[in-house]
């Protein structure tokens, strides 16, 4: 009970004295317990019955003192609920009369409410609560916002473990075999933001300028350190949950809130429109001298892979809107905003990282050769498609354009719209088209073409074309020229497991034996790659086909299309 002496309430080191000088003990508690009882003289001569009936002077004590302690709870907040000056007061002089019995644990509640409901807490006060990690523990978030603020160390050790939770999330719903589904993309901008970390971010930050400061800072630092586009995802997020939770005094002081609101508008509806394409371009061009640098952030934002999702498929959709009005890209406004912002977001790692806050210029054969290249496959496969309506003899596809194959080299932005071309036709099933477009997408930028969302989106769409799989020509395509190449990659190795998950069925067996083999996990592999590959074979050994009798030959539908030459070994 330390602390009751200096608020001049006798505690144990007064009763210790008492019993340490006196003759009777007995005594000693007596005049202990009638001095610092409840000094009430009507309620002494009552006391004996509350003996008589087996309740303790304790259990009485605590009782009384609970029912206070509530009711002076009740009052801190009635004065919280009216901030004003002579309130603030008030509640600061009840800190400084209560602060010392705050290691008294039946008191500490008033004492830690208290100082939830000041805007301003007295450093030393502050101290206290710092070094002692029960104290520290038990205070609320805004007791311990007034805290970090000063302390970026303490701060970054409460956030790190959500942002590895985050990540560890996001990554898991990219790997997770038990669906064929896309399900990462599927998930609303709103709901992504209820996420439970994202929620805990948003109190922790609260209304505070300066935390918010702080998260910003170690979210650049870890996309910088890590490559790791979720931190974008987070970056947008924590921003949009701040709108939604009324934390103007932060969203109006981020440049980058206007721009966030109207691109998560755009995502959530999965289309970018020409009157919010115009809103984001003013954004952009109305960046003021000397504020480049929020470019960085600008791009951090598009960088999210659910932007850059959008994006691409607005590109996507802009160039099939050329082959049916028979224009050319360059001709298209919104296209080339589209691009822009689409570069920006591409490049956001390369731009924080060399703190050179300006735009790149689109090349002018970029738009001269290459998007009218990707037009002139789309017509083709608009052709082949047409052609099989009819019933008529099917054409030979033409290879890939040449401009198509070289801006894949060396651009990246190339490489994204190339991919998403590919990712459409598999989500068309058009086994020619996937034929003709893998190989060119495995001689693209690994690290584009290859990273997780790609390769979970790429995987969803062959999931659901299993019967492909039982052409062996299909499977030398998809597996040996496309995914064995990259299985030193771990996240390649679990997005193969997972393909493989879903169409082993209709893979031959001279061909699945040998991968499943390859593909066995080493020490180096994490344990989640160990329970992945473990339960597949579980499931390839437990499996029973199902009695239907096959067709004695199956045409490949391959041997027409021409092998198109890699861009780089």
């Amino acid at each position: 009970m330390s602390g009751l002496e200096e608020v001049g309430i006798p505690g144990p080191n007064h009763l210790r004295e008492a019993l340490t000088n006196c003759t009777d003990p007995l005594t000693a508690i007596e005049d202990f317990q009638l001095q610092n009882g409840i000094l009430l003289p009507s309620l002494r001569p009552s006391l004996p019955f509350l003996d008589l009936h087996g309740i303790r002077r304790l259990e009485f004590h605590q009782a009384i003192m609970e029912d206070l302690r509530d009711r002076l709870l009740q009052r801190v907040s009635e004065l919280a609920a009216k901030p004003d000056k002579n309130n603030l007061k008030t509640l600061n002089d009840l800190l400084t009369k209560s602060f010392p019995v705050v290691n008294v644990k039946s008191l500490r509640p008033v004492v830690l409410c208290i100082m939830q409901h000041l805007p301003k807490i007295k450093q030393e006060y502050l101290s206290v609560i710092v070094e002692n990690k029960e104290l520290y523990k038990e205070s609320s978030v805004e007791v311990k916002q007034q805290i970090w603020q000063d302390n970026q160390a303490l701060f970054g050790d409460e956030v790190s473990p959500l942002l590895s939770k985050y990540i560890d999330d996001r990554e898991n719903l990219l790997f997770n075999h038990q669906t064929d589904q896309p399900a990462f993309f599927q998930s609303s901008s709103k709901t992504r933001r209820q996420d439970k970390v994202v929620q805990q971010l948003t109190k922790m930050v609260g209304k505070n300028i300066k935390l918010y400061d702080m998260v910003l800072q170690f979210l650049r630092t870890l996309f910088l350190r890590t490559r790791n586009v979720h931190y974008c995802t987070l970056r947008a997020e924590l921003l949009m949950a701040l709108h939604d939770a009324d934390a103007h005094e932060i969203v109006n002081l981020d440049p980058c809130h206007k721009f966030a609101w109207c691109l998560d508008a755009c995502i959530r509806e999965k289309n970018i429109d020409s009157k919010r394409l115009k809103e984001l371009q003013g954004f952009l061009d109305g960046l003021k001298r000397g504020a480049e640098q929020v470019l960085g952030d600008l791009s951090m934002i598009l960088c999210d892979p659910h932007a850059i999702h959008t994006l691409s498929m607005s590109v996507t959709k802009a160039l099939q809107l050329a082959t049916s009005s028979e224009s050319l890209p360059r001709y298209q406004e919104d296209l080339i905003i589209v691009l822009r912002m689409l570069r920006l977001g591409l490049l956001s790692w390369q731009m924080v990282d060399s703190q050179q806050f300006k735009e790149m210029k689109l090349e002018a054969t970029f738009i001269t050769k290459f998007l009218p290249g990707i037009v002139s496959l789309m017509v083709d496969d608009q052709v082949q498609l047409l052609s099989g309506r009819l019933d008529e003899t099917a054409t030979q596809l033409d290879p890939v354009p040449q401009c198509v194959i070289t801006a894949n080299r060396d651009n990246t932005m190339a490489n994204i719209i190339t991919i998403y071309y590919g990712l459409n036709i598999a989500k068309l099933h058009d086994v020619k088209g996937i034929a003709r477009i893998l190989p060119l997408l495995a001689s693209c930028d690994i690290d584009t073409v290859y990273s997780d969302t790609i390769l979970h989106m790429l995987v969803s769409h062959l999931a659901t074309m299993p019967d492909c799989f039982a052409n062996t020509e299909f499977c030398e395509l998809v597996f040996q020229q496309f995914f064995v190449p990259m299985v030193s990659r771990e996240n390649v190795v679990r997005h193969f497991l997972r393909l493989l998950w879903w169409v082993h069925p209709k893979v031959p067996s001279n061909i699945i034996e040998p991968l499943l083999k390859g593909l066995e996990p080493n020490k180096q592999h994490s344990e989640a790659v160990h329970e992945t590959y473990k339960a597949l074979n579980a499931k390839i050994s437990n499996y029973q086909p199902s009695p239907v009798a096959t067709p004695e030959k199956i045409d490949s539908p391959l041997m027409a299309v021409p092998a198109p030459t890699p861009a780089h070994p």
